[in-house]
């Protein structure tokens, strides 16, 4: 039987917090009450501000390709889309069983996160990039960022090492270099990432990765 003082001190922490939510919702209804019909046009204003200003995103985003995943035909065609969005997650790949993993969570982290252009290219169609972003283990994702290559994903051993990582666990590690967002809002607590800065328009400095 549960002990009584137990009981108590748990019903008195519930009320505590009950109080405390009650008080925050007070002042929210008076500071919202204290508004005066002028302050009330104002804040509609700036919200349709606001909606219209990602309206025009989104529109420009999917016009630029955003929201499905596409193959880029060639390496001038991948600096074309890098130099056009603001965010990039290139997935340099092959024919093989590990890219086509890949291949099926980018393409559900598309249609999800259309803030964010989601791309592939074929290494070895594409020599030229290959060598100058050190592309050597397949599938590698390059995290392109204001047409820079700001982080990788290299391989699965960021993802448990292993092909049944959750397209949850890959949209987590993207969140995690800010080059996807939830809700406007990264979905964790980045860190700047520590991988070297490349910029994709001028040469990259050498950066060792481990072979297939």
């Amino acid at each position: 039987m549960e002990n009584p003082k137990v009981q108590e001190i748990l019903e008195k922490q519930v009320l505590t917090v009950v109080k405390a939510v009650e008080d925050k919702l007070d002042d929210e209804i008076a500071a919202l009450d204290r508004l005066d019909l002028d302050d009330l046009e104002v804040l509609r204003e700036r919200r349709l501000q606001q909606m219209k200003k990602m309206a025009e995103k989104r529109s420009r985003w999917i016009s630029l390709g955003h929201g499905e995943y596409s193959e880029i035909p060639s390496e001038k065609d991948f600096f074309a889309a890098v130099k056009a969005s603001d965010r990039v997650v290139c997935h340099f790949y092959r024919e093989n069983w590990p890219c086509k993993v890949m291949d099926k969570h980018m393409s559900i982290l598309a249609k999800q996160h259309i803030e964010t252009r989601f791309v592939k290219i074929h290494a070895e169609k594409s020599p030229f990039l290959a060598e100058r972003l050190k592309i050597v283990v397949l599938p590698t994702l390059a995290l392109i960022k204001n047409a820079k290559v700001d982080d990788y994903v290299v391989g699965f051993d960021e993802l448990g090492g292993r092909d049944e990582f959750t397209t949850e666990e890959l949209e987590e590690r993207l969140a995690k270099s800010q080059v996807i967002f939830f809700e406007g809002e990264s979905s964790v607590n980045a860190s700047k990432s520590s991988a070297q800065t490349r910029s994709v328009r001028q040469s990259a400095k050498s950066n060792s990765s481990d072979s297939e």
